[in-house]
C-alpha cells in the first residue's frame, strides 16, 4: 500500500509539473470556446464563431463569424489571437493558467487580453501594465516544451 501512495504521489508530482498546452481549447479542441478572435477587433465585441467558417492554427480549431473574419485570420493570426494561448491573463500574470470567459475581454496596445469573469478582469485592470509585464515573464515556463 505503501509503494502505491508513492507511486501516485510521484505521478501526482510529475503530471502537476507538466505545463499547458500553447492554446486555451476545449476537449473538443476549439479555442477560445468557439468564439471569433476577430470579431473583438473588427466588431469591438464577442461573437460566437461559426463551424461553417473555421481554421486550423497552433493546435486548435479557430471558429469565426464571418468567411471574412477567418480569411484575416489565416493572413494574421498572431495579430488577432489573444494573449497567452487564450488563457486568463491575470491567471498567467500570478503564475498559472485558468479557463476564460469570453465576455470579459480588452484590447490594449492592439493585443486582446482574455479573463476568467468579470470580477477577475477587473483585478487584472487595476495594473494592466504590471500584470502583462509579469504574465509575459510567466508565460514561456507555463508553456509546453
Amino acid at each position: 500500500m505503501k509503494t502505491l501512495l508513492r507511486l501516485l504521489a510521484f505521478l501526482f508530482c510529475v503530471l502537476s509539473a507538466n505545463a499547458v498546452a500553447p492554446v486555451n481549447a476545449t476537449l473538443f479542441g476549439v479555442a477560445i470556446k468557439g468564439y471569433d478572435p476577430v470579431a473583438y477587433f473588427a466588431a469591438g465585441k464577442p461573437m460566437k464563431g461559426d463551424s461553417a467558417f473555421t481554421h486550423e492554427w497552433g493546435g486548435a480549431t479557430w471558429r469565426f463569424a464571418s468567411k471574412a473574419n477567418r480569411d484575416a485570420f489565416k493572413a494574421a493570426p498572431e495579430k488577432f489571437a489573444p494573449q497567452y494561448g487564450g488563457y486568463c491573463a491575470w491567471a498567467v500574470s500570478q503564475g498559472y493558467t485558468a479557463g476564460i470567459d469570453p465576455e470579459a475581454w480588452k484590447i490594449v496596445a492592439g493585443k486582446l487580453y482574455l479573463n476568467y469573469n468579470p470580477a477577475v478582469q477587473k483585478k487584472w485592470a487595476g495594473d494592466e501594465p504590471g500584470n502583462i509585464a509579469k504574465a509575459d515573464a510567466h508565460w514561456p515556463k507555463l508553456l509546453r516544451k
